[in-house]
């Protein structure tokens, strides 16, 4: 039974998880996008996504002030640079975002053992995905036409049809 397992330990003790997890959000921050397998990415993201919207709260200044902020991603970060980038350049891109700050794209399985592996990215980073425009869906039955042929048929009124 799987009765109180929330979440992946991934063949690690507590303190080497924790470890490795922060290493990884530090990196994220900094690089914006990282290669990893897709069980420590979903575990990532889990770690990162409320660190970020910590970050997000202090920039919109509507809940807490930024000092307990900073401090409480400094207990877990430990590294004031990329504390600086979270609370700076990251936060004002997600200023307006109301969840969903990071990106997990699958890019197939790894040569040595067979791992799956993926991208982490942070949304609004991502250059690639916010040039894309989005074109509008054709779909097959379209009801356009048919409704146009309708507005530009003239209508007869009732005093017409009488006669």
């Amino acid at each position: 039974m799987r009765h109180n397992k929330k979440f992946n330990h991934l063949s690690r003790t507590a303190d080497h998880r924790n470890a490795m997890l922060a290493n990884m959000t530090i990196s994220l921050i900094m690089h914006k996008r990282i290669t990893t397998t897709l069980a420590k990415a979903k575990a990532l993201k889990k770690y990162a996504e409320p660190l970020i919207n910590r970050c997000k709260l202090e920039y919109n200044k509507t809940k807490e002030e930024s000092t307990p902020n900073r401090r409480v991603v400094f207990r877990y970060l430990q590294n004031k640079e990329a504390l600086k980038e979270l609370f700076g350049p990251v936060a004002e891109k997600i200023g307006d975002r109301p969840g969903g700050y990071t990106r997990i794209i699958k890019l197939g399985y790894r040569l040595g053992d067979a791992a799956q592996t993926c991208f982490i990215e942070l949304v609004d980073f991502d250059e690639n995905m916010a040039k894309a425009t989005k074109t509008a869906k054709k779909t097959r039955r379209s009801r356009r036409k048919s409704s146009e042929a309708q507005t530009e048929a003239p209508v007869a009124t009732q005093e017409e049809t009488a006669e």
